[in-house]
């Protein structure tokens, strides 16, 4: 906009050429004039600022990878839920929703076992009990029996 602007290009001229309004184009052009190439930088952040500080975010995780029954607690493993209310019961964060904290464990590389590994963790097989087989479980499609003609 500012080369156009200076090889005498009319402000409604530029604006139809870089598909932008005609007061963008001013906009540009008076910054350009005021502050001169540092007037093409961007001086914005981008983005929302971090919600977790990077210590709240290490005892979030620290907590992640604790068991439950260190902290006098009477379960096994974290789920969301849990861990969520602990955190803020401890004052380490004020409100964290299970969605936050999903994202934030995942971005820590934390996660939590599958529903799969705590079905086996609660459930272990007796002594001397095997897999069933492949020709363990019978067929439950029965045929009707032949009729007598």
């Amino acid at each position: 906009m500012v080369l156009l602007s200076a090889q005498g290009m009319a402000v409604p001229q530029i604006a139809e050429v870089t598909f932008t309004s005609a007061d963008r184009v001013r906009d540009v052009i008076h910054n350009f004039n005021a502050d001169g190439f540092d007037s093409l930088r961007p001086k914005y952040a981008g983005g929302r600022p971090p919600k977790f500080t990077v210590d709240q975010r290490q005892e979030i995780k620290k907590s992640a990878l604790s068991r439950p029954a260190d902290h006098g607690l009477p379960f096994s493993v974290w789920s969301l839920s849990k861990l969520a209310d602990f955190l803020v019961a401890e004052g380490v964060v004020e409100d964290i929703s299970h969605e936050g904290l999903r994202t934030l464990l995942r971005e820590e590389g934390v996660s939590f076992p599958s529903r799969e590994d705590l079905e086996d963790q609660h459930r272990p097989r007796l002594r001397g009990q095997e897999e069933p087989g492949a020709g363990a479980l019978r067929n439950r499609r029965r045929t009707p029996p032949a009729r007598p003609r």
